[in-house]
């Protein structure tokens, strides 16, 4: 009986030790030091106001980036945003895109290739991980194909990296929470599927553009495999954005070893 008792006793001490090891690897992993980038992505339509508006935002949020579509402009230069961010625009005249970075902490390049009025592209290294994002405007009078070919681009120039792309992209589908699908968006959502990317609009009773000619969800981010475990809590914000288009924000969770 009492080898019986014994042999019990060992079991359950092996057991426990087998339970415990897990835990003290779970310990060593979250000896880690975890890193956020806080991304705005927003439609300015060229407004001072809306651009004023948004600078009071980043600074009360700590928002380290800022996708912006038709963002206010003086003389065919970005105007407006402090001398603190790093801005980032491609191509002559009105630019449609620009990526503005608050984060010294963040090494990031302009892709040049991939860049021009409409889009901008940037490789960005915070920490160990490096990610590529793209602040897109899909124009309207514009083949979407177009668009898509540009798409396309940025993903494989990744190349392992992850991909985040924020774009008015002036096309709507029950894909990103839209009322409606019309063929822009029919054309778009089959192309990002077909790609393995992913739509991260999440149900909201907010809409991502409105004005007196109505709601829609325009206003989309998407991002590769590679983003997928680490973009969290998008969200369409109730703060005025003074705009039509509503301010989106998310962020970019990571970590890396503290010593």
């Amino acid at each position: 009986m009492q080898a019986i008792i014994e042999k019990y006793r060992l079991n359950t001490d092996y057991q426990m030790v087998g339970y415990h090891n897990p835990n003290t690897k779970q310990r060593d992993r979250m000896k880690k030091m975890q890193t956020r980038l806080k991304c705005i992505q927003i439609n300015l339509q060229h407004s001072r106001l809306a651009t004023d508006n948004l600078l009071k935002i980043t600074k009360e949020d700590s928002t380290d980036m800022l996708c912006i579509q038709e963002p206010y402009m003086i003389r065919n230069k970005i105007a407006g945003l402090s001398s603190k961010y790093k801005i980032f625009t491609s191509g002559e005249g009105r630019n449609r895109a620009a990526i503005a970075v608050n984060n010294n902490q963040v090494d990031t390049v302009l892709i040049k290739q991939l860049s021009d009025v409409f889009t901008v592209v940037l490789e960005a290294v915070v920490e160990y991980t490096r990610i590529i994002v793209a602040s897109m405007y899909l124009d309207i009078n514009w083949l979407i194909d177009i668009d898509m070919m540009n798409i396309e681009a940025t993903t494989a120039h990744a190349q392992g990296a992850g991909v985040i792309i924020a774009m008015d992209s002036n096309s709507r589908s029950t894909s990103w929470r839209d009322m409606l699908t019309n063929r822009r968006g029919k054309m778009l959502e089959e192309f990002l599927m077909s790609k393995q990317v992913h739509i991260i609009n999440e149900e909201s009773c907010l809409t991502t553009f409105r004005s007196s000619r109505g709601t829609s969800n325009i206003d989309i981010s998407v991002i590769d495999n590679h983003a997928l475990d680490t973009v969290r809590e998008w969200e369409i914000s109730n703060q005025e954005s003074c705009s039509d288009h509503s301010i989106i924000k998310c962020h970019k969770e990571q970590y890396s070893p503290t010593d």
